[in-house]
């Protein structure tokens, strides 16, 4: 029996050697339609993201039209220096980041609460009710998102201007209060996000066992605390994989939204990164300025996913790789 079963552990060894030293065109021939059925997302990722790193290269150089990108004077780092010592420097990093940070700190917990108040509702019918009418505005588009915020701002027709007045208070123009603004963007994505964003947790929840559940009643444990003890712990590796995927993107905020809700009069609030490269490359037409600045914007994004990735790893063993 001894000799059969070591027999067999070195017929399996060797089925997986020879598996291992396959070349690659032996495993290409063998599974040819599933790297076809892989070709159209690998040629747009060549495409449309890769191939355009080529053009990161202005940023070292003072691009010129005329001479092209590779005859174009190069310039080291001067661009990303002018950057630093510009008066906006500060200001774009502060508005950036105070604006990204306060998103996280309201919408990123926000999905969960909700889908977890979401699994407790057993009445199939007002669930997915409740289900439709919050996947419903992330269909909206921004600039039709940002034409309501307008409306309903207003401090002449809004309605919330109407029920501070109906309430004995003054009213506001709230599109063009500097104080305003941060508030305005990060509640109003909270309403347009929270539904879609939660589509993910619900699955999460959907995968935890429910005999976990019916052991706790047994114990006697309510649902707060089952929530607290089974659910929330059965979601975690979900909720820390998103939350690295939006500390990698702190320093990214939406171009659309901010440019339409932005205004003179708001400036000071709504000048971020994103709208400052616009500013400068394609209005003012100083594509190598603006290209380093997207850069660093890009070089800082991918330090910090690399850190709290790292963090993440080693406090919880929970990473992206």
């Amino acid at each position: 029996m001894r000799a059969t079963s070591q027999a067999s552990l070195s017929k399996s060894d060797n089925i997986l050697y020879r598996k291992k030293n396959k070349s690659f065109s032996k495993i290409l021939k063998e599974n040819y339609e599933l790297y076809l059925f892989l070709l159209p997302a690998f040629m747009y990722f060549i495409v449309f993201r890769y191939w355009p790193m080529y053009g990161l290269q202005i940023a070292f150089r003072k691009f010129n039209g005329a001479m092209g990108v590779w005859g174009s004077p190069w310039v080291g780092l001067k661009n990303f220096r002018n950057f630093f010592d510009s008066y906006y420097f500060w200001i774009l990093i502060k508005n950036t980041i105070g604006i990204t940070l306060y998103s996280i700190l309201v919408g990123f917990p926000m999905p969960i609460i909700f889908a977890l108040m979401l699994n407790e509702v057993h009445n199939d019918k007002f669930k997915h009710f409740i289900q439709t009418v919050s996947y419903a505005p992330h269909f909206i588009s921004t600039v039709v998102l940002v034409g309501i915020i307008i409306a309903f701002l207003s401090p002449t027709t809004g309605v919330i201007n109407h029920i501070i007045v109906a309430l004995g208070g003054e009213a506001r123009p709230f599109m063009i209060m500097a104080g305003w603004f941060k508030r305005i963007y990060v509640w109003s994505g909270v309403w347009q996000n929270m539904g879609w964003s939660a589509i993910i947790y619900i699955a999460a929840l959907s995968g935890i066992d429910p005999q976990q559940h019916e052991a706790a009643v047994i114990d006697g444990a309510n649902r707060f605390e089952r929530i607290w003890h089974i659910n929330i712990p059965g979601i975690l590796p979900t909720i820390i994989v998103l939350f690295i995927l939006n500390m990698g993107s702190i320093m990214d905020v939406g171009f659309e939204k901010v440019y339409l809700m932005q205004n003179p009069l708001n400036f000071e609030a709504s000048d971020v990164i994103s709208t400052y490269v616009y500013r400068t490359g394609l209005i003012d037409a100083d594509f190598s300025f603006s290209t380093a600045v997207g850069l660093f914007n890009s070089i800082i994004n991918f330090i910090i996913l690399i850190i709290v990735n790292m963090i993440s790893g080693k406090t919880s063993e929970i990473s992206l790789w």
